[in-house]
């Protein structure tokens, strides 16, 4: 039976990759910097014999062929880059690399799909169809390997008919996994404002224009985006994270800088929005004295997973861990450019389970003390072999 030998060979390999992840973790990139770790990749899948290409400078795309391989083509999907963050944890495999950190869980979804890939290789003879594996760097940082990717033809020649990609789960404890149909993950879109004046000497107010009481001024009338403008059922969040300006006590600077991220659930909305952020930015500003610069860079959409494929793989996972052990993944204003993928072609993008109480391992993601269960390295590699053999595309 299929399942049988996809468990065991998963038992069987485990270790190895868990070797294979601490190495990854020891030795994180930046996005778009993942040199060595896309010749590590290479490497792996040199020694499984499995033909790959490259693109996007640093992604990996690695081709199995089964039994039929034109009968049904399935894309497996990890992220390769890890975070600008230095590391406290205290383990053998703490990164060598100052001041960056696989805080996002990128060294566990690089060695899953590698896992993956050898039971599947080991196995092509038993599963029909083609997988397409792809190794994708940039999804921490805009425009999101994803789209590079995309753009370079990552799902042509074969294209794929599905793709699954999934994604370490913090709050999810070790053995189980979870899936959402429809709406999953929020848009992302980066906001940078810049308010000039000539500036000028504090006790004289009236001889310029204050950027600070401005720029204070623009914070509190952007919330109205959400507050009186979104239709209150659909899910939205803007935040300004940065305030730049002034460097003493007696003078009102030229300059201020505001960043922030606006997140959307929906597409319409969140494009409407943008139109509105620079309506209220361009009236505040100038209408109190001041020069306006505005950019929004438009990142990732929302990640949008195909009701039907989601469906399948649900009834996969509980067939493969039990169905005590699936949960539904709940809605998160965090974003992903997996997003990108599903606009093209049918997507599901589900959590793994990495916390452990008992050890101590429950950090969130992006935080310096992240850290995972290895044991969910079997459990993940297990299950998208298994969906990348029996999935039914559309």
């Amino acid at each position: 039976m299929l399942q049988q030998q996809i468990k065991e060979l998963a038992r069987q390999y485990a270790p190895d990759f868990i070797a294979v992840r601490q190495h990854l973790h020891a030795n994180p990139e930046l996005s778009y910097k993942e040199f060595e770790t896309s010749q590590y990749i290479q490497q792996q899948l040199t020694a499984m014999g499995i033909s790959f290409e490259t693109m996007a400078t640093t992604g990996v795309v690695g081709l199995i062929q089964g039994k039929n391989p034109n009968k049904r083509i399935v894309a497996l999907r990890a992220d390769i880059d890890a975070l600008p963050i230095e590391e406290e944890n205290k383990v053998p495999y703490v990164s060598k690399n100052k001041g960056i950190m696989h805080a996002c869980g990128h060294d566990v979804h690089t060695t899953v799909l590698l896992g993956a890939a050898k039971i599947l290789n080991a196995l092509k003879h038993e599963w029909e169809g083609s997988v397409k594996l792809i190794f994708q760097p940039g999804e921490e940082r805009n425009p999101g390997g994803a789209s590079i990717m995309i753009k370079e033809g990552v799902l042509e020649n074969p294209k794929p008919q599905s793709i699954f990609g999934l994604h370490v789960h913090p709050g999810l404890p070790i053995g189980k996994l979870s899936f959402r149909g429809g709406k999953v993950m929020a848009s992302a879109d980066e906001l940078y404002f810049t308010i000039r004046s000539k500036g000028g000497h504090a006790a004289g107010p009236h001889l310029t224009a204050d950027t600070i009481l401005i720029a204070s001024h623009l914070i509190i009338a952007l919330q109205q985006v959400i507050s009186r403008n979104r239709d209150p059922l659909l899910a939205s969040v803007l935040s300004v994270t940065s305030f730049q300006g002034g460097h003493t006590t007696n003078v009102i600077p030229h300059e201020v800088k505001l960043m922030g991220t606006f997140r959307a659930m929906d597409e319409a909305w969140r494009f409407k929005a943008h139109e509105l952020i620079r309506t209220i930015a361009k009236s505040v500003v100038e209408g109190m004295g001041a020069e306006l610069e505005m950019h929004i860079d438009v990142g990732y959409p929302t990640v949008f997973n195909n009701e039907a494929l989601n469906d399948k793989a649900r009834i996969l996972a509980e067939q493969y861990m039990g169905a005590a052990n699936v949960e539904t993944t709940e809605l998160r204003m965090g974003a992903e450019d997996f997003g990108y993928y599903s606009q093209v072609i049918p997507g599901c993008f589900y959590r793994l389970g990495v916390r452990n109480e008992a050890q101590g391992i429950t950090s969130g993601v992006h935080t310096p003390t992240f850290n995972i269960d290895e044991n969910a390295i079997e459990i993940g590699m297990g299950m998208m072999a298994w969906l990348g053999s029996t999935v039914v595309t559309q």
